[in-house]
């Protein structure tokens, strides 16, 4: 099942929500300002995006938070990462170990035909 993490004022995230609704795909939207990632879905995902810093948008709006994970490592930038999770880049497209980060199309199409 794919799930899309994303909050329902970005545009990427809407984006996804129609790709996959265009195609009669079911997925799951998961509201990260509501309900968030646990480590387990953000390690997945990052492993799967190419990283931890992969998944930080660096247009956030929080700068503070965003300069200070930059200066950070390890666990202590996991956990800042997910008490902060405003600063994850959006959507998180997960389906199973397949994961993208913002808006992908290309990558949105391969994991839908990857059933």
């Amino acid at each position: 099942m794919i799930q899309i993490f994303g909050t329902k004022k970005c545009n990427d995230t809407k984006k996804a929500e129609r790709f996959f609704k265009e195609r009669g795909i079911k997925y799951q939207f998961i509201d990260m300002k509501e309900k968030g990632m646990s480590k387990g879905e953000f390690n997945s995902a990052s492993q799967a995006a190419g990283g931890i810093d992969s998944m930080i948008d660096s247009e956030c709006k929080d700068k503070d938070i965003l300069a200070l994970i930059r200066h950070m490592s390890g666990d202590d930038k996991l956990e800042k990462i997910l008490e902060n999770q405003q600063i994850i880049r959006t959507p998180v497209v997960r389906n199973g170990k397949q994961a993208a980060v913002g808006f992908q199309p290309d990558a949105w199409k391969e994991m839908s035909t990857a059933r």
